[in-house]
């Protein structure tokens, strides 16, 4: 029914079946994998209106699995890659889904475990996950702003104190403030507007 590619690696399609709802691909030598492309192999579809929920669990010999939600695959969505390079060691991070696919013992090797739910609900969380990257990213950008405002505004000195120099350049602190004012402001209306 599915098939797993890790960068470099062959195709697996060799899934141990949990549970009636529940699959899971075990990962060796997962630490140099970048990214998973999930599939379906065009055997056996899922049931009308289902979906598989994706979820990685990254290796650490000191705990048990923690599963990550990545998103879904369905059969109007038949395939998709998941980048996982950028995936948080289970101690750095909380997370509610520890138990999903079974505790089990402590795993040196990674897991993509795919839970068979309604296509509604995956999408629902795939659309909360969306959202939530696009807040995580613009609280990032928010105080790597105020970082930087705050770095360069400790430098500042009025006219009076300034020596002359004349291999300084300067520039008015008022300036840098409009510029971080006006990025707040087009952060706020569009997350992603540096990308254009």
């Amino acid at each position: 029914m599915l098939g797993l590619i890790c960068s470099g690696r062959l195709v697996q399609t060799n899934f141990e079946q949990v549970s009636e709802t529940k699959l899971l691909f075990t990962v060796p030598d997962a630490d140099d994998i970048n990214h998973i492309v999930l599939f379906l192999v065009g055997t056996i579809p899922f049931p009308d209106n289902m979906a598989g929920a994706v979820y990685f669990s990254w290796p650490d010999p000191n705990a048990p699995p923690n599963w990550q939600f990545l998103g879904y695959i369905a059969n109007s969505k038949p395939s998709a890659i998941f980048k996982i390079s950028n995936l948080k060691k289970n101690d750095e991070f909380e997370n509610q889904n520890l138990s999903i696919f079974g505790m089990g013992k402590i795993s040196h090797v990674a897991q993509v475990g795919i839970s068979v739910e309604p296509l509604a609900a995956v999408e629902q969380q795939a659309a909360a996950l969306a959202v939530q990257q696009t807040n995580s990213f613009i609280e990032f950008a928010q105080k790597t702003l105020t970082n930087f405002v705050n770095y360069v505004s400790s430098f500042s000195v009025t006219q009076s104190q300034m020596l002359p120099n004349l291999t300084e350049n300067y520039v008015p602190l008022s300036t840098i403030q409009t510029w971080y004012e006006r990025f707040q402001r087009r952060l706020e209306q569009n997350p992603n507007f540096w990308k254009t």
